[in-house]
C-alpha cells in the first residue's frame, strides 16, 4: 500500500512476537468450510510463494521495488506459474504515467466463463526500496497466484469470466493500475462487473477490513468473513490508497480485503480480534523488517479462502 499523501525461519502457524492474532482466535476449520462450494485454498502453498518471493528479493538488493531486477524477477515467477496452469498471461508496459523503468503489469484471464461478465481480482507486486515487502504486498500477491491455480487446478464449470492482475508502480502512486484502467475502451470497462484488491491481508496486529463493505460488491467477502464469527469493518484506512481507486474513479464496483497498515489498533479491535490495542497494525510497515517473519497466517489463511469464496460466488456455475 502507498503512503497517504506520498508521491508516490518461517512458521505455517501464527508468527509470535509482533503483536500477532492468538492462535484461540481461529474459527474451526471445518464448520463452515463444508457449507461452502469453494475449495480451501492451502495456506502452506501460499507461504511457498511468498518464501520465493522473499528469495528474489534477496538475490537482488533486499527489495522488489518496481524499477528494479527485483520486481522484474517476481514477473517472472508468477508468470510461469500462470502459464504452467493454463492461464492466458499477457505483460502490459506501462508506456505513460509509470517511474522510468518501471516493469510491467501482469495480467492473466481464465479462459472459460462469458467474456461479458468478468469479474477481476488484483495486487500490487511492487514493494519499497526499504525492504522485501512480504506483507506489502507479497501477502495479497501470493494469496492471489494461489487461488488462480486452484481454480485452474479444479477447473470447474465457468458462468463468467475471471481476470487476475498483479500491479506495478503501486508504491509510486497507483500508477500501473491507472495505466491499465485508462487502456480500457468504453467497451471494455463496462464487462467488468467488480473489481476485488487485495493490499496486505496478513498483518502481523491486524484487523479485518473490507472496501464498500456495504457494497453489492462485497457481499461475497463478507459473508465469508461473517461466517468464521470476525464482524469485519470497513476499511477506511485504506481508501483511496491502493490499486482499487482507478477503477471506483471509472464507476466500477469494487471490494477486497485488507488487514491494515500504520494505522493503530482501537481498543475495541483488541477485544474483538485480540493483539495489541495502541500500536500498528502492521509494525514493519514500509520498514525492512517486513520480511517472512512478519506474516501473519491465520489472517493470510482467512484471506486467501475468502477470495476463494467470492470467486465462486460471483463467476463458478
Amino acid at each position: 500500500m502507498r503512503r497517504r499523501f506520498a508521491v508516490a525461519s518461517f512458521s505455517l502457524a501464527v508468527v509470535l512476537g509482533c503483536g500477532t492474532l492468538p492462535a484461540a482466535a481461529a474459527a474451526p476449520a471445518d464448520t463452515s468450510r463444508s457449507a461452502l462450494a469453494a475449495p480451501d485454498v492451502d495456506v502452506t502453498k501460499v507461504q511457498a510463494h511468498l518464501s520465493e518471493l522473499s528469495a528474489i528479493a534477496g538475490r537482488n538488493g533486499g527489495n522488489r521495488r518496481s524499477t528494479t531486477q527485483g520486481y522484474r524477477d517476481s514477473v517472472a515467477y508468477v508468470k510461469g506459474k500462470l502459464q504452467a496452469a493454463g492461464y492466458t498471461v499477457t505483460e502490459q508496459p506501462c508506456t505513460s504515467g509509470c517511474t522510468s523503468g518501471a516493469g510491467p503489469n501482469l495480467i492473466a484471464e481464465w479462459p472459460r466463463g462469458d467474456a461479458n461478465n468478468v469479474y477481476m481480482f488484483g495486487a500490487h507486486l511492487d514493494g519499497v526500496s526499504a525492504g522485501p515487502g512480504m506483507n506489502d504486498n507479497g501477502s495479497g500477491s501470493a494469496a492471489l497466484l494461489e487461488n488462480a491455480l486452484t481454480l485452474a487446478q479444479q477447473n470447474p464449470a465457468m458462468r463468467n469470466r475471471v481476470r487476475f492482475a498483479w500491479w506495478t508502480d503501486e508504491e509510486q502512486g497507483l500508477n500501473g493500475s491507472k495505466f491499465y484502467v485508462r487502456s480500457l475502451s468504453s467497451t471494455q470497462r463496462s464487462q467488468i462487473r467488480a473489481y476485488y484488491n487485495f493490499d496486505m491481508v496478513a498483518s502481523t496486529n491486524g484487523g479485518y477490513f473490507i472496501n464498500h463493505i456495504t457494497s453489492s460488491a462485497a457481499a461475497p467477502m463478507k459473508a465469508y468473513w461473517d461466517s468464521l464469527g470476525l464482524r469485519p469493518e470497513e476499511n477506511t484506512e485504506g481508501a483511496g490508497r491502493s490499486d482499487d481507486y482507478p477503477f471506483e474513479q471509472a464507476g466500477i464496483p469494487t471490494s477486497g480485503y485488507a488487514m491494515g497498515a500504520s494505522a493503530r489498533k482501537t481498543s475495541a479491535q483488541a477485544a474483538k480480534w485480540g493483539g495489541t490495542a495502541g500500536s500498528a497494525y502492521d509494525p514493519c510497515y514500509h520498514r525492512s523488517c517486513d520480511t517472512l517473519t512478519n506474516i501473519n497466517a491465520t489472517g493470510l489463511n482467512r484471506a486467501a479462502d475468502g477470495i476463494a469464496h467470492t470467486l465462486w460466488q460471483q463467476a463458478v456455475s
